[in-house]
């Protein structure tokens, strides 16, 4: 039984606009830029190690599409499919947020529902779902084990998985230790946010922070870390 529905409300401040959702910050919209906010940009910026011509990206948390926006700068060919359950959240996001003009794939549902019944694989998977009054903020229960089993997947075997950190790290990064060989995490800055990046293709954090470099929003804004890399066999 789900509890009472969360406020969702849009604020306005000097720079644009805010999407609250109780009280936690999840969208932030400037008309005609593509800076969003640091955190979303860490978020969509390991894009780039993808090397396909056609990439394919799910975002669990569209929210009013924040990291839709930074993704569509950084291929603007790329195949989104964005995953909101609150349908206020996304009438707000196409009103007031330009969602519409993203060419984002728009599914509405639970993750872990859409999760079970999704059959196609993905380049990136971007997981950004919380849940709960800002002070309180946390990973749905089910999101760390059933969740990223699912998410393992459905992810290519080349693929990235990325999750948005509050006071979950150490428990994310052990949930990904099973699909992942290195796992590199992005400190911001000025923010409680710590970005993870996992998967079977992962650079060393050196060679991360060379290879984001050009990504402009990032530039002194981020500090790279490896987290946990899987240790060699000994024969």
């Amino acid at each position: 039984m789900r509890g009472p529905r969360p406020l969702v409300e849009v604020r306005r401040t000097r720079g644009g606009l805010e999407l609250r959702v109780d009280g936690t910050l999840a969208s932030v919209y400037r008309r005609g830029r593509s800076l969003t906010g640091v955190v979303w940009w860490a978020l969509a910026a390991p894009l780039l190690l993808v090397e396909r011509k056609r990439r394919r990206v799910l975002l669990l948390g569209l929210a009013a599409g924040s990291v839709a926006r930074a993704i569509r700068t950084l291929d603007p060919a790329a195949e989104i499919v964005g995953v909101e359950i609150d349908r206020r959240v996304l009438r707000l996001a196409r009103r007031h947020f330009g969602l519409a003009q993203l060419g984002v794939e728009v599914v509405v549902d639970d993750a872990l529902a859409y999760l079970r019944r999704e059959r196609r694989t993905f380049d990136l998977i971007v997981e950004d779902l919380f849940v709960g009054p800002a002070r309180a903020v946390h990973k749905p229960d089910w999101l760390l084990g059933e969740g990223y089993r699912l998410i393992a997947s459905r992810l290519r075997a080349d693929g990235l998985f990325v999750s948005n950190t509050i006071h979950e790290l150490p428990s994310v990064v052990r949930a990904c230790r099973p699909f992942a060989r290195r796992i590199v995490c992005l400190d911001v800055d000025s923010h409680w946010n710590c970005i993870v990046v996992a998967g079977r293709h992962v650079p060393t954090a050196a060679l991360l922070r060379r290879r984001l470099a050009a990504v402009a929003p990032l530039r002194g804004r981020v500090q790279f870390r490896t987290c946990w890399t899987r240790p060699r066999r000994v024969d």
